[in-house]
């Protein structure tokens, strides 16, 4: 079994495109879309400017996370070491592009499926090279076994001063660099010039507004950014993956979990037998939250009619797929317990209260493990972000039992609402954590686009509706001599909706950050 690997000669590019070109004639690549490119920076300062071509690229990891996350195996390891992928099995979920710290996969237009550099493998089987090693006039593009010490890539690697992007990363590629400028490898270490970019007709978006994963500097100039040494002149922009619809998704599934939690308490509290209440609305609520849930899950596919292959095809590796297994038996369980409040067996509430409100939490939390798996985001390898989806889902459950107040007879209400502003104090508090503490430069600028900058009107509409305005009415409510249902109701529909504000600033700042 061999184990190839690509050395791109940083030194020797031009800089010609004709690898770009190559590729794109030998797969059919769409306008818009690179399986590879060349990426130019400008270093220095004038009149000592010099321009430095980089081929970016699939590095062809050993431990690739775009394997790992891919829920039904749709990219797969080939026998020469090359990471394949097969067109039939992808759904089109695109948790692979954020998996990838290379911004080496893309969605295919006309397939709607996730493509990449396969280094021409259908090539490779038929003793073939890669058709961008072909053409390279400057033989700047080398393949050969890393295993093997006699190849030609071995023994450079071996006496060569020789580089990786992101190595930080642990994914070990095969992808190696010599001569190539540092800043070319890092994209947080460059900047766009105020001049713009040559020939860069995909960095606006329709709207005008710069794409949200080109290099951008913090501050108005590049140089209000610590640390950039270099400006990217030309590159290729990739798209935002994950919008609205996972934002979506974080939110109704913490409904459908808290409320079942929020269930769950109530039958510790000794109200089981409250028919209405707790045994068969709160169930229904989950149900129909989780029928929207999984409605934005499947919308969200860019092959929606093949989302059955998350079972039937299914990674147990991935999250996504674990995910699903964790959202059957959430509700399973939330089907038992309405047959159980429609039965007016208490008993049985009673039995099922510690698995529902485990499976509740798990449903609200596991979200955490499959943003934990997109390792080209940084800002979503937190382990503050599991805690704060369960204090959200608090908070959720709070909210759905302050507005279930308004037309049932709520036991316990109180407890309840002091267990909604106890979610508020935690959100607030993980909150505040999240956007402070920067363990690497690639969160900093995340956080900076989060708080400071292009999502900040999401983010403090988060804080502001989500988190102080329900915490105040519920405070409010508190302190009134009689609890009033309508103050309640008015918050939890405030915290719901700052919570879309929140993870919409969440999830779109995560991908803000440019990986190539």
């Amino acid at each position: 079994m061999t184990r190839l690997g690509f050395l791109l000669d940083s030194d020797s590019c031009i800089g010609c495109h004709a690898c770009t070109v190559a590729c794109k004639s030998e797969h059919d690549v769409p306008l818009g879309v690179n399986r590879t490119w060349v990426k130019y920076i400008e270093t220095g300062q004038f009149p000592n400017t010099a321009r430095k071509f980089n081929v970016m690229r699939c590095n062809q990891c050993d431990d690739a996370p775009c394997m790992k996350i891919c829920p039904t195996n749709a990219l797969f390891r080939a026998d020469n070491g090359v990471v394949d992928f097969q067109d039939d099995d992808c759904i089109g979920c695109k948790s692979c592009m954020n998996a990838c710290p290379y911004d080496a996969l893309y969605i295919n237009p006309e397939t709607n499926t996730a493509h990449k550099c396969n280094m021409c493998n259908h090539r490779l089987e038929v003793g073939l090279e890669p058709s961008c090693q072909i053409v390279c006039p400057t033989e700047a593009i080398k393949i050969g076994d890393l295993d093997d010490p006699n190849s030609e890539i071995s023994r450079i690697i071996a006496r060569d001063d020789v580089a990786v992007r992101a190595p930080e990363q642990n994914t070990k590629p095969k992808v190696y660099y010599r001569g190539a400028d540092q800043a070319a490898l890092d994209p947080t270490r460059t900047a766009i010039a105020n001049d713009g970019m040559i020939w860069a007709d995909t960095l606006r978006e329709p709207t005008g507004k710069s794409h949200p994963t080109v290099p951008v500097a913090i501050g108005h100039t590049p140089t209000d950014l610590t640390g950039v040494v270099a400006r990217t002149a030309y590159t290729t922009a990739h798209s935002m993956t994950w919008k609205e619809k996972v934002s979506g998704y974080f939110v109704t599934k913490a409904i459908a979990g808290g409320v079942m939690i929020m269930a769950a308490l109530q039958v510790l509290l000794g109200n089981a037998d409250s028919r209405a209440a707790v045994g068969v609305v709160p169930p229904m609520i989950a149900g129909a939250f989780l029928a929207i849930t999984g409605a934005l899950l499947i919308l969200d596919l860019k092959q929606p009619t093949r989302f059955h292959f998350l079972i039937t095809k299914g990674n147990r590796q991935s999250w996504l797929v674990k995910g699903a297994y964790v959202l059957m038996a959430f509700a399973a369980i939330s089907a038992l317990w309405w047959i159980a409040g429609l039965a007016d067996s208490p008993g049985l509430l009673k039995v099922l209260a510690i698995p529902a409100a485990f499976l509740g939490f798990a449903t609200a939390g596991y979200t955490a493990f499959l943003l934990a798996q997109c390792e080209g985001r940084d800002l979503w390898q937190s382990p503050l972000v599991l805690p704060l989806l369960l204090a959200r889902a608090v908070v959720a459950g709070g909210a759905a039992y302050a507005l279930i107040d308004l037309f049932a007879d709520v036991p316990d209400a109180g407890a309840l609402r002091w267990a909604f502003l106890g979610g508020l104090a935690g959100v607030a508090l993980l909150t505040w954590m999240e956007a402070t503490f920067h363990p690497s430069r690639h969160v900093e600028i995340a956080s900076f686009n989060m708080v400071k900058g292009t999502f900040a009107p999401w983010f403090w509409a988060g804080v502001g509706v989500g988190i102080a305005l329900p915490a105040a009415l519920l405070i409010l409510d508190r302190a009134a001599d009689i609890s009033n249902p309508a103050l309640a109701a008015l918050a939890a529909l405030a915290a719901l909706g700052g919570m879309f504000a929140s993870e919409t600033a969440f999830i779109r700042a995560g991908q803000s950050v440019p990986l190539s």
